[in-house]
């Protein structure tokens, strides 16, 4: 079974947790740095950016995240989680993480008041995908070998790079699994090539 981890210091890890669960994998929530080792694959969920990025120095996982990365394991950002993910963000000088090729912009959708709920056609994930944004970034560029899965009024609001997924929304929110079951399958198809070799 594989072993999904949820980064668990802030932010909707429950609903990530039963999404997982729903789709039959095993979920493991990830509040020290020790236990990166047990998963094939990691999400950041949606939270507040700067919150998770205080609890993640408080608890020593910066580099431990970094070396996830680089390990070649999957890790996928919902909302929050992109903006961890991504190489730069717009009005500030360092990323967190730093490992998507991707510019992105805190809140570009509005405040928590202006949250809404769009039908989206995601490339590789289906149509119709109902799409939840609560204070909202959005991928603002992309480099070359980013490939862009949604856009919503223009703007893109999913994209994935090799390992890395990210989304401007939040799918665990909804009872559509269809993005985690995507995600997944980028565990799986990584994890193959791993005992493949």
């Amino acid at each position: 079974m594989l072993k999904l981890g949820v980064l668990g210091l802030q932010g909707a890890v429950r609903e990530h947790v039963k999404a997982i669960e729903q789709c039959g994998a095993q979920a493991i929530v990830i509040k020290k740095k020790e236990e990166l080792e047990n998963v094939d694959g990691l999400i950041l969920p949606g939270g507040e950016s700067t919150t998770m990025r205080r609890l993640i120095d408080r608890y020593d996982l910066m580099d431990e995240l970094k070396s996830f990365a680089k390990s070649g394991k999957p890790m996928f950002g919902t909302c929050a989680g992109l903006i961890l993910l991504a190489k730069k963000l717009e009005g500030y000088d360092q990323p967190h993480l730093g490992v998507m090729d991707v510019t992105v912009q805190r809140n570009s959708f509005g405040r928590q008041r202006e949250s809404f709920e769009a039908e989206l056609s995601i490339a590789e994930v289906g149509e119709e995908f109902p799409a939840v944004f609560i204070r909202a970034p959005h991928i603002v560029s992309a480099g070359e070998n980013v490939e862009i899965l949604a856009k919503h009024d223009g703007r893109i609001v999913a994209a994935r790079e090799g390992q890395f997924l990210g989304c401007s929304f939040h799918p665990e929110l909804t009872e559509d699994n269809r993005m985690t079951e995507y995600f997944l399958k980028m565990v799986q198809e990584t994890k193959e090539k791993v005992l493949n070799k």
